[in-house]
């Protein structure tokens, strides 16, 4: 049985371009007699379906509810392919999109993401391909699809060796832009310097919108608390957090002049308690949006319930 996650991306700017990649990709699969699956938006999936063979043996997975948190998709998908394997599977291929909402709202974690599976599906004998359609992606979400995919997808079922792909340590690490919420404009109605994490679960209580669902708020105190109590545990003072409220919307963010987690994979991978990164794994489960930065200040985590932009 081969093992390890080839994990490969395909730009396309019309259907036919789609489905010169994706048809053979997953005749292939099914000639080999493997598990092989679709997960894409509706009208995307309807399309890879027409184009099949109606005998096609193809599982077709919803994408609303598994891609709300990616942490969470990476979770769901582990259990899927061990499954597989567990049953005997020798090859696994998987054709697949990340919602455009997603890409729009919430990219940063998404991109973290597509860096992460590498390592988190390496054990699998698992093919994978990430289709990006470039007439509604973004020119910096598609530069760091190149950089997270090893392989490019291309027509006929065939891949060659991305030469733009960048170790997934590397990508976690190095510094990102943190693209500012429109509220972040606004000034924060709480800023806390080095505080208590019951300091922190308070002020956030304080500041809730009053439309935003109590569970939303109860699961952003906990994040906060988390971490907050990182940051003091495990990064360098001076540790700030800064809140801001809006009309289904509360965001905080966490700062502290460390260099951030040892982990790279901290938040969306359980976290290793000796190194630190429980709060982000916590608050990768739970928060509606997180995004990590790290520059030459020290290290950021922003946490978001409610509307994710």
């Amino acid at each position: 049985m081969s093992r390890g996650h080839d994990h490969a991306a395909v730009h396309y700017g019309c259907d036919e371009e789609l489905l010169a990649v994706a048809v053979p990709f997953l005749e292939g699969g099914l000639a080999a007699g493997e598990p092989t699956l679709v997960s894409m938006e509706p009208q995307r999936a309807e399309l890879v379906r027409g184009a099949l063979p109606s005998s096609a043996r193809v599982d077709y997975l919803p994408t609303r509810d598994l891609y709300t948190r990616p942490a969470a998709a990476i979770r769901f998908y582990r259990e899927l392919l061990a499954g597989f394997v567990a049953g005997g599977a020798a090859g696994i291929r998987v054709f697949g999109e990340i919602p455009r909402a997603a890409i729009d709202t919430s990219w940063d974690w998404w991109a973290r993401y597509e860096a992460t599976v590498n390592h988190a599906y390496g054990e699998f004998p698992l093919r994978s391909v990430c289709a990006y359609d470039t007439r509604t992606t973004p020119r910096h979400v598609l530069d760091d699809v190149t950089r997270t995919h090893p392989f490019v997808a291309t027509p006929g079922g065939g891949h060659e060796t991305n030469t733009g792909y960048v170790d997934p340590r590397s990508f976690l690490t190095d510094p990102r832009p943190m693209t500012p919420l429109p509220i972040e404009g606004k000034v924060p109605l709480a800023v806390l310097t080095d505080p208590r994490p019951a300091d922190a679960r308070r002020a956030v209580v304080a500041t809730a919108p009053l439309d935003l669902p109590a569970a939303e708020v109860d699961d952003l105190v906990l994040a906060v608390s988390e971490v907050v109590d990182n940051a003091i545990r495990h990064g360098r003072p001076p540790v700030k957090v800064r809140i801001w409220a809006g009309a289904g919307q509360l965001v905080v963010t966490v700062h502290d002049t460390g260099k951030g987690p040892a982990d790279p994979f901290a938040g969306l991978l359980p976290a290793d308690r000796a190194i630190g990164g429980r709060g982000l794994w916590i608050a990768h489960q739970i928060c509606s949006g997180v995004t990590l930065h790290r520059d030459e200040t020290g290290f950021t985590a922003r946490l978001t319930a409610g509307r994710p932009w």
